[in-house]
């Protein structure tokens, strides 16, 4: 294997982060103040894991303080810095590197089409994009005026590069906490992604709230299979182990061998994934022979599990998952479960601390519901976002009188309990990703022989939902408009099924009555 270590370090014992990170407290102001609490205590405990190379917190540190610099002689303090990379460990130093360097940190998805990425560099305005060798052929071929640093090497040459620029103190590139630090591209049915504005302080207090709520331990070991372009991945993986100077184990993707052979071999004691992993995992025939012999706790998010694998997967292993809620606009999550709670279809759990969640009603949005009662779910605290980027109505719309308007429908039971029991917008989550309806319809329409389409979301035991159109067109066939789709979109947005109609139906005011789709298939 390959190590990577500052020269001459001496050998510290394992040290939780200092007392002074705390919620609300004064060390809890940006995630690159987490990285400099992890070294300042722990520069030699095992940081990040991927492949054969090792890196400890001194080196990790280097590397992000030498990439910093790397984007400050392009000059990227001020500008908004794309990142567009699969999981690697450059994907990690990259997140940290682009705020350090006084940027604005725009994760993107690397699969994304020329369409969808040329949409999304253009809306977030950024002048630099750090990038993997499949993302820098999509974005060169945009010829957007850009400066793209290409991930062109095997990661240990990025690494020894980036160790050996002439250091300069971590606390010198310190973000200030109020600051614009992240947007993170979501969605709804408007057929164009939103970038939500998050400031540095919102998003580390979101990790200081959760870690108030359900608390790692020194020496903690995470797995990390999402993408960590994602916002859970981000939260739950990348920063949560900044928070414990803990160590994260990085997977290029999910597959069920490869996580189960890292669970054992590298000991991991946290696995935040999201419901189709532990789905696919319980479902995987080596499931049954699988050693954990580390593993405390499991994370569950972006969409919900059903009360049955979580009690199938406690029964397996052990470990109950943790469930819980949030999205984008919210740091990411409001709420978390645990196993004192009964687990239930829909339980998301309680509040975390310093957030408050009500129920209002549906048509004014102000006259708040009691217990059982079912509305829509706002929420206030420290971790919202600021708005979305170059959006007012729709922040305006979002953002009411310091509440975020989740447009998810919930109630509370008599515990105080938070369930999700439907959603008021039209995403579809697949598998963990956001689909947005409007998005798949328009790539549709974009044929020449499709007069309409409409597409929903369909329960999936698997996925949580699978993408399902509906079309109106003359002289095409299905494999025809599902490559057609493939060309235009990611993966997981291509429709699984195309289904073909004559007509689509209407609510009485016109617009495409999409819960008749759904009750149709």
């Amino acid at each position: 294997m390959t190590a990577i270590n500052p020269p001459s370090a001496p050998h510290p014992t394992q040290a939780p982060v200092p007392a002074a990170i705390e919620v609300g407290g004064h060390g809890a102001r940006s995630v690159v103040h987490l990285l400099k609490a992890a070294v300042d205590r722990a520069p030699v405990v095992e940081a990040l894991v991927f492949e054969d190379i090792r890196l400890d917190y001194a080196a990790y540190a280097r590397c992000v303080v030498g990439l910093a610099r790397v984007l400050m002689g392009l000059g990227a303090t001020g500008e908004h810095v794309a990142l567009l990379c699969a999981n690697r460990i450059e994907s990690a130093v990259a997140s940290l590197a682009i705020q350090a360097s006084g940027a604005v940190f725009c994760p993107m998805n690397p699969a994304y089409t020329a369409r969808e990425l040329g949409e999304a560099l253009r809306d977030a305005a950024c002048t630099i994009a750090l990038c993997d060798s499949q993302a820098a052929a999509t974005v060169r071929s945009l010829q957007w005026p850009l400066h793209v640093v290409e991930f062109d090497q095997p990661t240990i040459e990025w690494v020894r590069q980036w160790g050996a620029i002439d250091p300069i103190e971590l606390a010198r590139l310190l973000p200030d906490p109020e600051a614009l630090g992240m947007i993170q591209y979501t969605g709804g049915t408007t057929g164009r992604s939103k970038g939500v504005m998050l400031s540095h302080r919102a998003v580390v207090t979101n990790v200081a709230q959760r870690e108030a709520f359900l608390p790692t331990v020194p020496g903690d070991r995470f797995l990390c299979m999402m993408p960590l372009f994602h916002s859970f991945a981000m939260a739950m993986n990348l920063y949560q182990a900044l928070w414990c100077a803990g160590t994260l184990v990085i997977l290029p993707r999910y597959r069920p061998d490869w996580v189960l052979s890292a669970l054992d071999a590298e000991r991991i004691t946290v696995l935040p994934a999201g419901a189709t992993v532990f789905i696919g995992l319980l479902g995987f025939e080596g499931m049954s022979q699988a050693r954990m012999p580390a593993l405390r706790a499991c994370y569950s998010g972006a969409s919900s599990l059903p009360a049955e694998v979580i009690r199938r997967w406690q029964e397996r292993t052990g470990c109950f998952i943790h469930e819980g809620y949030g999205q984008t606009e919210a740091g990411p999550i409001l709420t978390y479960n645990s196993p004192h709670f009964a687990s239930k279809p829909g339980l998301v759990g309680l509040p975390l601390p310093q957030t408050e969640v009500q129920i209002v009603d549906l048509d004014s949005g102000t006259r708040v519901l009691g217990q059982g009662e079912t509305g829509e779910i706002r929420a206030r605290g420290p971790q919202l976002m600021l708005g979305y980027w170059q959006r007012p109505d729709e922040t305006a719309q979002a953002l009411r009188d310091g509440w975020l308007y989740t447009g998810d429908i919930g109630c509370f039971d008599a515990d105080g309990h938070l369930f999700i029991v439907d959603r008021k917008k039209d995403m579809i989550i697949t598998g963990g990703y956001n689909v947005y309806p409007r998005e798949v319809d328009e790539v549709l329409m974009m044929h020449a022989l499709v007069r309409e389409a409409a597409t929903v979301g369909m329960p999936d035991a698997y996925r949580g939902e699978c993408v399902v159109s509906h079309v109106v067109a003359d002289g095409v066939d299905e494999a025809t408009l599902i490559a057609h789709c493939r060309e235009n979109l990611a993966r997981y947005k291509v429709p699984i099924t195309i289904r073909f109609v004559p007509a689509l139906p209407r609510t009485s005011v016109g617009k495409i009555d999409r819960a008749s789709l759904r009750r149709s298939d």
